[in-house]
């Protein structure tokens, strides 16, 4: 069976995938008055985050809240502000709207994110894309790499692991969720082999490797211009 055989819709990731959420974390955290090098901030972050979603479930305001804190006590800084992190503001990657758009002639799109719902209705307005589904950390009250979204996803879709492909720029988060459900994995490597950045590490292995959601686009519709031609 082809990579693309069956399949009936994308679920994504959101922050770190389509919006460029390092750019966004780093902005925020020298607008506070944070020292360090970019990858100590991040490093940092990744730790206090993961932190800040385990155990009781806890809305991401609050995580954001939490992480920023364990962000400047990691320098040895000190932080005056409560709310840090302005999420809404974070930008998207800019081949992010045109390759959704595309991506969605073909596919039902849908969003599984460790935010809350009104956070990422704000992200939605500047990307200008409409997604048919929407799965947010509040909503499952869970947060990946646990698997709710993903259940969730399937159940408001209607339709089995072997019909979705899961698109992430997180080997933590996302790929190593989805594979154990039976979900295929594209694994958008936005540091482009680069270690470190906001995200733990993890082994797990996807089952594609782009760079880009547009290098995305291009595998899709090349794929299916040669299925195209086969059947005639």
């Amino acid at each position: 069976m082809a990579f693309w055989d069956g399949i009936r819709a994308l679920t994504f990731d959101c922050y770190g995938t389509i919006v460029d959420w390092e750019t966004g974390i780093l902005a925020d955290l020298r607008r506070a008055g944070l020292g360090g090098t970019d990858d100590e901030l991040l490093a940092a972050y990744a730790t206090a985050e993961s932190r800040a979603e385990s155990g009781e479930f806890r809305r991401y305001r609050d995580v954001l809240a939490e992480a920023a804190k364990g962000v400047a006590a990691a320098i040895g800084a000190r932080l005056d502000a409560d709310a840090v992190f302005d999420l809404p503001s974070w930008p998207p990657f800019s081949d992010a709207p045109e390759a959704l758009r595309r991506l969605g002639l073909r596919f039902r799109l849908c969003i599984t994110s460790n935010v809350d719902r009104d956070l990422f209705l704000e992200t939605e307005k500047r990307l200008g894309v409409r997604f048919d589904e929407v799965v947010t950390a509040d909503e499952v009250r869970s947060y990946k790499p646990r698997p709710a979204h993903l259940h969730e996803a399937m159940r408001r879709l209607g339709l089995e692991p072997h019909e979705i492909v899961h698109v992430a720029q997180s080997l933590h988060h996302d790929v190593a969720m989805a594979k154990p459900l039976g979900i295929q994995t594209v694994w958008v490597d936005r540091r482009a082999g680069r270690s470190g950045g906001a995200v733990l590490p993890a082994d797990a292995v996807p089952d594609l490797r782009v760079t880009s959601l547009a290098e995305l686009v291009e595998i899709v519709e090349s794929t299916a211009e040669r299925a195209e031609i086969a059947e005639k």
